[in-house]
């Protein structure tokens, strides 16, 4: 009988990310391993059979950590948990999904619908959240990737260049193959023909973006790793200094969980036994620091958010889909290209728009309660998606307003009352929300 973490795992795969994922280090290492094997290098040289156990080695550690950094998970706080000590509760924020507290540095991830364990953000390619438990394999997969890619570049490169230049095989080409070779050597004479430069060529082109894209994720992920600053801690901080010199409280904002020293940071994240240092739910802080320092900061920051909303009330509906053609075409091209799905909105839904950047505002959605006509909001956490280095994908995400010369012309919210979701709304031609 299949178990529920085999479905579980199972579900994992059943994503685009992982299929795109495996896809490209399948085509990558089977033409490399072809091209090595074929026509670049004899597996019957000794350089020919380290070259070759090299390509399968990459292949094979890159697949390793890359199941870990999906299987393993990043860890989660337990359903239900609350700090040891009860007073403790009023430094950290309630999760109604997980019906717990929110450990330090613990966030929720609306897609693993769980509060996990030093959440950095929810990948895509792995389907998954990278956080406290598979920090280490997922750094390791973004290295090994690009390396195992300069390799097959190598092969792919050479292969070409031999077979264009050197050799006699060139299926197209008016050149003879010299039919005695196959007298002074037994083994067959296989032609690179047409089809087998076009295999090499694409699997380069996959190569050498792999090697650049996921080579920059390798760099953010040491930045994160050196200062045990996650994507989300990063953009916290950077809040508390904008809120400190805006208010001009004279606080000093200090980071808590930096050790000062790279290595200290470093052995946070890789150990010898391969396991993490710690529980996941409590961490070693720097001096003048506590354990919930940053806890606090965030309090600070959701108070401050409450006290700076504008209200708005949505003067259209919307049918929820997700390329909303008849709203006008500079909405339909401006839309934010994510992946969550989208729900209605009814005319009249309020709307606590707290912040805006150039084209979009961000806020949150109110809910009215119809037992007792109280008001609820049902995002609580503000999420930056114009850049991609803090694409966190916390619960209850939040809406956006786009507007064009200082006029609001269009709104798309991420959330509802149990499945955070994203929403999106009106035109790009009128005004879409009265200030309420």
């Amino acid at each position: 009988m299949v178990g529920p973490g085999a479905l579980q795992r199972a579900r994992r795969l059943c994503h685009w990310g992982p299929a795109v994922a495996l896809a490209v280090v399948a085509v990558c290492s089977a033409t490399a391993m072809a091209d090595a094997a074929l026509w670049y290098w004899p597996l019957d040289t000794a350089g020919g059979s380290v070259n070759f156990v090299m390509l399968l080695n990459w292949t094979v550690m890159i697949l390793y950590n890359y199941f870990s950094a999906m299987f393993v998970g990043p860890g989660y706080v337990p359903l239900g948990w609350t700090p040891e000590k009860s007073q403790d509760c009023m430094y950290l924020q309630y999760c109604k999904v997980c019906q717990s507290y929110k450990a330090p540095r613990s966030h929720h991830c609306r897609k693993c619908n769980r509060c996990v364990m030093k959440m950095d953000h929810h990948c895509p390619w792995i389907n998954n959240c990278c956080g406290y438990q598979n920090h280490a394999s997922f750094t390791l997969f973004l290295l090994l990737a690009p390396l195992g890619c300069i390799h097959a570049s190598f092969i792919f490169i050479m292969t070409m260049y031999t077979q264009l230049y050197n050799r006699i095989s060139f299926g197209w080409s008016s050149v003879k193959i010299d039919m005695s070779a196959a007298k002074r050597d037994p083994r067959p004479i296989i032609p690179f023909g047409l089809s087998a430069f076009a295999a090499s060529l694409f699997a380069l082109g996959l190569a050498l973006g792999t090697t650049i894209a996921v080579g920059m994720l390798f760099i953010i992920q040491m930045k994160v790793i050196l200062t045990n600053k996650t994507s989300i801690e990063s953009w916290i901080e950077e809040k508390a200094k904008d809120r400190i010199q805006y208010y001009q409280t004279g606080e000093t904002f200090i980071f808590p969980y930096d050790m000062g020293s790279k290595w200290k940071n470093f052995r946070q994240v890789f150990t010898w036994s391969g396991i993490p240092e710690g529980d996941g739910l409590d961490w070693p802080v720097r001096d003048g620091c506590h354990q919930y320092s940053l806890t606090i900061e965030q309090l600070k920051q959701k108070a401050d958010k409450r006290v700076r909303s504008v209200r708005y009330r949505a003067i259209e509906d919307y049918s929820g889909v997700c390329c909303p053609v008849t709203k006008g075409v500079k909405t339909f091209f401006t839309t934010p290209c994510t992946e969550e799905p989208r729900i209605a909105l009814s005319k009249g839904d309020l709307i606590l728009a707290t912040r805006g950047l150039k084209h979009w505002m961000y806020g949150e959605k109110i809910l009215i309660s119809a037992a007792d006509g109280m008001e609820q909001l049902i995002s609580l956490f503000l999420l930056k998606i114009a850049n991609p280095f803090y694409s966190c994908l916390e619960v209850w995400p939040v809406l956006y307003v786009h507007f064009s010369k200082c006029r609001m012309v269009t709104l798309v919210a991420l959330a509802s009352l149990h499945t955070p979701q994203f929403l999106f709304f009106t035109s790009n031609r009128l005004p879409s929300f009265d200030k309420h």
